[in-house]
């Protein structure tokens, strides 16, 4: 039996940043697999853990994040995958959602082995987390459709990667999704 938990990697976002005219029309396409694998999870009992940039505000904590885009140009991004009262939050400064958070910690303390990661950017954030995750001897799956990319051809790199150099299970959004 596998302790899971579904991290959702940046996708509290403001998208005012260089990449964004080429990153939203992934998060679009995305958004509706990552609200049915957060929905899912939420009814499982699983944990939804959000790993969230903090985008260089030092001072800001997961409410002021969240506040920030939604305020940005593409709330609607934002609003159906937002955290509810059970979710847990952690903030990350780098690419890797384990970098320097507590986010081992954390699932070691639930008891977690094996980590759904869905989210942006998938040829970053997601690739480095992959890596992570594994070298963690933790079992991480995929669903490559619950992912956004920059670069489809470097997403497309990146997703096998994962899966031949990291032993992810890479699946379809959420149909597939075993926590």
């Amino acid at each position: 039996m596998r302790n899971s938990a579904l991290i959702v990697i940046d996708m509290i976002n403001s998208y005012d940043h260089p990449d964004a005219d080429l990153l939203v029309p992934a998060v679009r396409t995305v958004l509706p697999h990552v609200t049915r694998l957060i929905a899912q999870a939420r009814s499982e009992d699983v944990p939804v853990i959000y790993a969230n940039d903090n985008f260089g505000e030092w001072r800001s904590h997961h409410g002021e994040i969240i506040e920030k885009a939604l305020a940005g140009g593409e709330a609607e991004l934002v609003e159906p995958i937002l955290p509810d009262d059970a979710s847990l939050f952690v903030i990350k400064a780098r690419h890797s959602i384990f970098y320097e958070t507590p986010l081992s910690y954390l699932l070691s303390q639930l008891d977690v082995d094996h980590v759904v990661l869905c989210g942006q950017v998938t040829e970053q954030c997601v690739l480095y987390s992959a890596l992570d995750a594994h070298i963690r001897h933790l079992r991480v799956t995929i669903p490559k459709d619950a992912v956004a990319h920059i670069h489809s051809d470097l997403a497309d790199a990146a997703i096998r990667m994962m899966e031949r150099n990291m032993g992810a299970e890479i699946i379809s959004a959420p149909d597939e999704v075993t926590f």
